[in-house]
């Protein structure tokens, strides 16, 4: 494995989280200071948060239907889209541009990262969320990056919360600093239900070296993480579905093979966005969010 730290450390630095100015916010743009402090938390730990940026009324909307929405994929057990196990949801965002707003799926400072660490304009091509339900089970610790793949960071995973996430109902478990693996670390390959799993004998040794976290991270906030962080979703042991959103940006460079399909009416949202480019056909006719491919039908691989 490439960059990975053999000696213990005696403190491990924490998860970054900034928390802009009041200027910040007014201008929808981070400072050179707190750009460089993303960008730094990006390369050595390969994740930052930016805390108090997306609208809380918007959220609480969206919330409100994903939630409803989850009811229906739980009831459908082993038939619905699962990661893992039964208790981690993949489900899609509702596309009725009632609440399908552009500081939460577009958020200017999160595409402001991701310009600075991918490159000019990057391509989002992946939407969907993580939604944790009751359970006793979670996810194996992996890499969303079950290929081999670039040695350089190449695509970022944007979360928006839609409500606080805390230990208790089900943040996610992060292993700081893992992102410069590479794939040897990995057990299956793409297409296996366990794809991208870290090998059982590297996450004791990782653990002497810098234990994962489960942060609590506010509602409000956006989290940038390297798509080749290892993580796992931990079980939410609370009555009350937790929502996290996901869009994947690919760096302008990344000979990415994912579209969107998406209705038209959310065209104005997502089309023309100076920082955003977004690989998209646009359709006409009504889209079943509910019944979207999930999992392993993502490819987040490029062309040769």
């Amino acid at each position: 494995m490439r960059g990975m730290a053999t000696s213990p450390q005696t403190v491990a630095p924490p998860l970054v989280a900034i928390t802009p100015s009041r200027q910040e916010i007014s201008a929808a743009r981070l400072d050179a200071r707190s750009i460089q402090r993303a960008l730094e938390a990006l390369s050595r730990d390969g994740i930052v948060v930016v805390e108090d940026v997306v609208d809380h009324d918007a959220i609480d909307a969206l919330n409100a239907v994903m939630v409803k929405d989850a009811a229906t994929l739980i009831a459908r057990g082993t038939h619905g889209p699962f990661n893992y196990n039964l208790g981690n949801l993949q489900q899609s965002p509702p596309f009725d541009s009632a609440v399908f707003a552009p500081n939460i799926f577009v958020n200017p400072i999160a595409t402001q990262i991701t310009n600075a660490f991918l490159g000019e304009r990057p391509t989002m091509s992946f939407l969907s969320s993580n939604v944790a339900v009751k359970a006793d089970q979670g996810q194996p610790v992996h890499s969303d990056a079950d290929f081999d793949y670039p040695s350089i960071p190449f695509a970022a995973v944007v979360n928006v919360g839609l409500v606080d996430m805390r230990p208790e109902n089900g943040s996610t478990q992060l292993w700081l600093g893992t992102h410069n693996a590479d794939i040897s670390a990995q057990m299956g390959v793409h297409g296996d239900r366990d794809s991208g799993r870290i090998k059982d004998e590297l996450l004791a040794g990782r653990a002497k070296v810098r234990p994962p976290i489960q942060p609590t991270i506010k509602k409000g906030s956006i989290v940038v993480r390297d798509l080749r962080l290892w993580h796992a979703g931990m079980p939410n042991r609370t009555d009350n579905v937790r929502v996290m959103l996901a869009m994947i940006h690919f760096a302008p460079w990344y000979r990415q093979r994912m579209t969107l399909r998406l209705p038209r009416t959310l065209r104005h949202v997502l089309d023309g966005n100076p920082r955003l480019a977004v690989s998209v056909d646009w359709v006409d006719e009504d889209i079943d969010h509910l019944n979207m491919p999930f999992g392993n039908a993502f490819d987040f691989s490029q062309d040769k």
